[in-house]
């Protein structure tokens, strides 16, 4: 893969590890060149990348030129992809707030590249509501993130803030390079997250799902070309950039939701952990405890996936999920019959690294056809990117 990255230092005791970055997005046949802060030159020698990029490192703003370019406009233009790697909350906060007062921050604000940052710090600021919420500022302009991860720090803590393995973020960078827009042209519809039924003003039934599937499928269906729609019940999560999102809160209201935009849609992903059942009757004001045992009758919700099933055309794509503790594949397989489904993705709950709240699955996608594949651990962004190929290649088809 011929790209032009360019990978930003910054002055943290990780910065050793940007070598490994750098040395592996030469070995994939990327064309590096490398910026560094004045602080990232007290933890590791310019000349390190100078050997491995087999380019010239930029340290200095007000240095000689090597080129008769404004440099940071030149580089700005040269980036596909900008990569920075350790991000400190210094650099983050003053992207953040549009503080360029050195080669990495100018050249960041003048690039309309994509810009990666994998950060690194001590877990307390990385924990920190100030650098928190400069992250989440980022995200929301269409900054893209290879989160820490939690480990023994250079400090001697133990918590989040460790640097992702270079791996890690070296497979980030490519994802981002590879520009695959192979979905161009098709609405996707993704449902994601859990609904709430409430019982009183104050109480509600609902489940375990954080939306972290669904969020992590509108992410990659948007990178790869597709228009998307995601219905959503309540989550902490932002919706990626471009997607157009709406908020749901309970069952009939993604029922509702859902229905409106079928036959708008080419795909409907069905990620959402909908409740099964409501109360019969809300209580108009907070039920208060007493002395005696209480109970609540519940009613059947809409069946959302069986009702798509019923209206599904052979030119549209139904997904289904199954997250099951118990008869897995037997339920998983009755699914793909009743609702008339393509394909679902069936996971076992009672795994470790499995299902809700977990930033990784354990799933085995079985199609209408009674094929069969399973798949060990893997963070969702990636079964994301599986699941959009498995729909991808029915479209193909068709």
């Amino acid at each position: 893969m011929h790209k032009n990255v360019i990978v930003g230092v910054t002055g943290g005791i990780a910065a050793y590890k940007a070598a490994d970055v750098v040395s592996r997005l030469k070995k994939l046949g990327m064309n590096v060149k490398v910026i560094m802060t004045k602080s990232a030159q007290q933890f590791i020698n310019p000349l390190t990348f100078q050997s491995l990029s087999q380019n010239y490192v930029v340290t200095d703003m007000f240095a000689e030129p090597k080129t008769w370019d404004v440099e940071h406009i030149a580089l700005a233009k040269w980036a596909e992809l900008f990569l920075v790697v350790p991000t400190t909350a210094n650099v983050i906060g003053k992207i953040a707030n549009g503080i360029a007062d050195d080669m990495l921050t100018t050249t960041i604000m003048a690039t309309r590249a994509k810009v990666l940052m994998a950060p690194a710090m001590n877990t307390n600021m990385y924990n920190n509501i100030i650098v928190k919420q400069n992250i989440e500022k980022l995200k929301d302009f269409g900054y893209y993130f290879v989160e820490p991860v939690t480990g023994r720090l250079a400090c001697g803590d133990v918590g989040s803030g460790k640097l992702a393995e270079p791996e890690k973020i070296v497979k980030e960078a490519v994802r981002l390079l590879q520009d695959k827009k192979d979905l161009k042209g098709k609405k996707i519809l993704i449902t994601a997250g859990p609904t709430r039924e409430a019982i009183d003003p104050v109480r509600y039934i609902t489940n375990h799902s954080s939306g972290k599937m669904g969020y992590a499928i509108a992410e990659r269906a948007l990178d790869r070309g597709a228009e998307v729609l995601l219905i959503s019940g309540p989550t902490n999560l932002k919706a990626p950039v471009g997607v157009n999102k709406i908020d749901v809160n309970t069952t009939n209201e993604m029922y509702e939701a859902v229905l409106k935009s079928f036959e708008w849609a080419d795909v409907v992903i069905k990620s959402a952990a909908v409740a099964d059942y409501r109360p019969a009757m809300v209580a108009e004001n907070k039920i208060k405890k007493d002395d005696n045992d209480f109970s609540i009758k519940l009613v059947r919700n809409p069946d959302i996936l069986k009702e798509l099933g019923k209206r599904k055309k052979d030119n549209k794509i139904l997904v289904g999920f199954a997250a099951e503790t118990q008869n897995l594949f037997h339920n998983a397989k009755n699914k793909i019959q009743n609702k008339n489904l393509d394909f679902i993705v069936a996971n076992d709950l009672t795994k470790e690294g499995a299902g809700f709240k977990s930033d990784t699955n354990i799933v085995t996608i079985i199609d209408k056809n009674g094929q069969t594949k399973h798949y060990e651990k893997m963070p969702k962004i990636d079964l994301a990117e599986i699941i959009l190929d498995k729909v991808k290649s029915l479209l193909i088809e068709e």
